[in-house]
């Protein structure tokens, strides 16, 4: 299983997939290099990913901060000893609130042990997560994107990747998860990488739009 753990790998990435599908060669100049988009694993991080969901970059943070402050330390314990209300304040939404609790537990109780994911494959981590009651294949693939940094890792269903494959492709229409699926098919087993330089592209299109991403 190859992981995107350095720029070496990011590189090796960003030359690959030109040689898989021409079109990337102007894609990759018109937009800056894409960062690794790496974080630390665990609790916290799918926490975060969770709160993300849906929402902008501005309300994401300012969910977390909130969050954060109302759930310290931030572990599925004392997730789980807090109130309605605490996670009420934090600006969650309810069903994020419920994804949330059923996370701690799961980790609690031991029926998901997020220490084993970097070891299995992606399928296995999608099968592991998405038994989480509310966690679906998008927080799934960003787990495996920026936590485990699978090099082949790649989230259909997100809406700025499906936006930036319309403008990079000049596509009719947006395509939907499964029509993105489909057209990356040809970019394996690079598609974590394309997926970044993707999300670097939808920023330089919104930057010339004049739209704050």
């Amino acid at each position: 299983m190859r992981i995107i753990h350095d720029e070496d790998v990011l590189t090796e990435g960003l030359k690959a997939l030109p040689r898989l599908d021409k079109r990337w060669r102007a894609v990759i100049k018109a937009c800056e290099r894409p960062p690794l988009r790496r974080r630390e694993g665990g609790f916290a991080a799918l926490c975060g990913i969770i709160v993300a969901q849906q929402v902008s970059v501005a309300s994401a943070t300012a969910i977390w901060a909130r969050f954060e402050a109302q759930i310290s330390p931030l572990t599925p314990q004392t997730l789980l000893a807090a109130t309605d209300e605490d996670l009420r304040l934090s600006g969650l939404s309810r069903p994020k609130q419920q994804t949330l609790r059923a996370l701690a537990q799961a980790l609690v109780e031991g029926t998901l042990e997020l220490e084993k994911l970097p070891d299995v494959t992606p399928e296995e981590v999608h099968a592991a997560l998405t038994a989480v009651s509310g966690i679906g294949p998008w927080t799934a693939d960003i787990y495996l994107m920026a936590c485990i940094g699978h090099a082949d890792a790649f989230a259909a269903g997100d809406l700025a990747l499906q936006e930036a494959a319309r403008h990079a492709f000049r596509l009719e229409t947006r395509p939907n998860a499964a029509e993105l699926v489909e057209l990356a098919e040809a970019w394996r087993p690079w598609r974590g990488i394309a997926a970044r330089v993707l999300w670097s592209y939808y920023r330089a299109v919104k930057a010339r739009e004049g739209v704050t991403v």
